[in-house]
This record gives C-alpha cells, sequence and structure tokens, in this order.
C-alpha cells in the first residue's frame, strides 16, 4: 500500500513540473531553470546516493564518465531545455499529453537500436498513440495533418520524447545504481551548462512570488522526492507494475489544469485517450519492462 501512495505522490508531483514550469518560464529562460532546477537537485541527490547506494564516486565517473555525459547532455540538458521551450509555446496539457507517448517511442527506439522483440501490438499501440498526439496538434482535425500549421510548443515536445527514449535506452546499458547515475549525469550536465549562463541574465529582482514559489517546488518535489519515491517502489513492485502509474502525469495535470480555471478541449481528452490506451498496447511486453522503469518526467 505504502509503495502505491509512493508512485501516485510522485507522478504527481511530475504533473506538478508542467504547471509551474509553464508560470516559471514566463520569468526566467529555460536554460537558467534548467540549472537552478538541477543545481539544487543535485544538492540532495548526491547524499541520498551515497546513503541508499553507496557507490564509489571516483571508481564510477573514471569507467563510466562518457556515458554519463551523454546521458546528461540528452536527459538532463536536452530533455529539459526543450520541456520548458516547449512550456513557452503550448499548454501543460498539451505538453503532458504528447509526453505521455514517451514509453511507446522507448520500446520503438529499443526494437531498432537494441534489437529488442516487439509485437504486432506493440507497433498497433505507438500507432494509435501517434494517432492519439497528432489529434491533439491538429485540434482534432485529422483531415489537416498536412496543411496545418502545428503549434511549435508541441513539436518541441516530440522532440523531447525521442531525447528522453535515447537517454533512456542509454541507462538501461549503463551498469550503475539509478541515483548514483542521475547525480554523476547531474553533476556533468551543471558544468556544461555553466558557461553558457553569461550569454543570458538572470533577473532574480524582478522574480514574483509565484516564481520563486515554482522555482522551489520544481527543484524539490519533481526532481527529488518524485524520483526518490519512483526508486524506492521499483524496487518493491517491479518496474512493469510502476510504469503503469506513468499515465497518472497527464490525468493529474488534467485535474490541476481544472482546478486552476483552465480549460480542457475536447481534442485534449479524446487525443489523450488514444496516447494511453496506445501506450498501454505498446509497452505491454515482458521484455521493454526496463524501459517503463526509465520512464521518470524530469
Amino acid at each position: 500500500m505504502k509503495e502505491k501512495i509512493f508512485l501516485v505522490l510522485a507522478n504527481l508531483f511530475w504533473a506538478g513540473n508542467y504547471i509551474f514550469g509553464k508560470y516559471v518560464i514566463a520569468e526566467i529562460s529555460p536554460l537558467w531553470l534548467t540549472f537552478i532546477r538541477w543545481l539544487v537537485a543535485l544538492l540532495f541527490l548526491l547524499p541520498i546516493s551515497y546513503f541508499l547506494e553507496r557507490p564509489r564516486y571516483g571508481e564510477i565517473i573514471k569507467q563510466f564518465w562518457l556515458p554519463l555525459i551523454i546521458s546528461g547532455v540528452l536527459g538532463i540538458i536536452g530533455y529539459n531545455l526543450l520541456l520548458y521551450g516547449a512550456l513557452e509555446y503550448t499548454s501543460p496539457m498539451n505538453a503532458a499529453i504528447v509526453n505521455s507517448l514517451n514509453p511507446a517511442i522507448i520500446v520503438i527506439l529499443s526494437f531498432f537500436l537494441l534489437k529488442e522483440r516487439i509485437t504486432f501490438v506493440n507497433a498497433a499501440g505507438f500507432i494509435i498513440s501517434l494517432v492519439g498526439v497528432l489529434f491533439i496538434l491538429t485540434n482534432g482535425h485529422l483531415q489537416w495533418i498536412f496543411q496545418t500549421s502545428y503549434n511549435r510548443g508541441d513539436l518541441m515536445m516530440l522532440l523531447a520524447g525521442v531525447v528522453w527514449a535515447l537517454y533512456s535506452i542509454i541507462g538501461k546499458k549503463l551498469a550503475v545504481p539509478p541515483i548514483t547515475a542521475t547525480a554523476c549525469s547531474v553533476f556533468f550536465s551543471i558544468l556544461l551548462l555553466f558557461p553558457f549562463l553569461f550569454l543570458q541574465p538572470l533577473p532574480l529582482a524582478e522574480l514574483s512570488e509565484e516564481g520563486w514559489i515554482g522555482i522551489i517546488y520544481i527543484c524539490l518535489f519533481p526532481s527529488v522526492f518524485s524520483f526518490l519515491f519512483w526508486n524506492m517502489s521499483v524496487k518493491k513492485v517491479g518496474p512493469s507494475y510502476a510504469g503503469i502509474y506513468l499515465n497518472l502525469i497527464a490525468v493529474f495535470t488534467a485535474m490541476i489544469t481544472f482546478l486552476l480555471g483552465g480549460d480542457i478541449s475536447a481534442s485534449q481528452l479524446i487525443g489523450g485517450a488514444f496516447v494511453l490506451i496506445g501506450v498501454y498496447l505498446a509497452t505491454n511486453v515482458r521484455n521493454t519492462e526496463a524501459s517503463a522503469a526509465k520512464e521518470v518526467k524530469s
């Protein structure tokens, strides 16, 4: 029962990342938000990884420095810059629904890159999910698929999904405990991001109260608590079962949007249903359990 509560909370906090990210990104750049988020998170991830996994950081970095850097560039820098950049142009609801396609993308890329088995049901699920995303992108008018001008933010979220899938595939082959691997990747990412910070100002004096609350939330809840709750639960219930709960991110995002007085369109509801059904079919295979475990919404 405790693990189920942890899984619900983890996905609730990840959903909040879309909502608060939309507010914060109006006041600071995606670059600064990504840097601040993971700098603060690293201060918590390092001691957590030390006490839970007892890693030898020096040996791990010496042996796995290249895949850890690549993981950081993809999962920490690339994914987050695309996510927060997308929120400048699209709604949190759209971003969360398009992001729900990620597990299916992992299955498809694993088939091509890792030669993992894929069934007809998996392929059909991916197609159904893709139709759901296209339904949202065209605002319910699939006949406009080759004629419409797509929202830049939605397209950025699609690209973010591919980036996250590549990050997840690398993580599957990385023989490093998950929290330690994340902490090391974050460390390298912060070093890589730092020189670019001088290209953009950080208007701390102009940040609103809502902006500060959003930054604090993003630094702690989706970055630290969600990841900790997720890994604690996966150890108990397994990645396949835990992966089912990832669909709650879009559900919670819709609920929070509604409670805050936002609008939810029919195309979002219908398209979202297609995505969730398709993802379930696409990931419902025994040898892709590890893929589901990697689907953490940074």
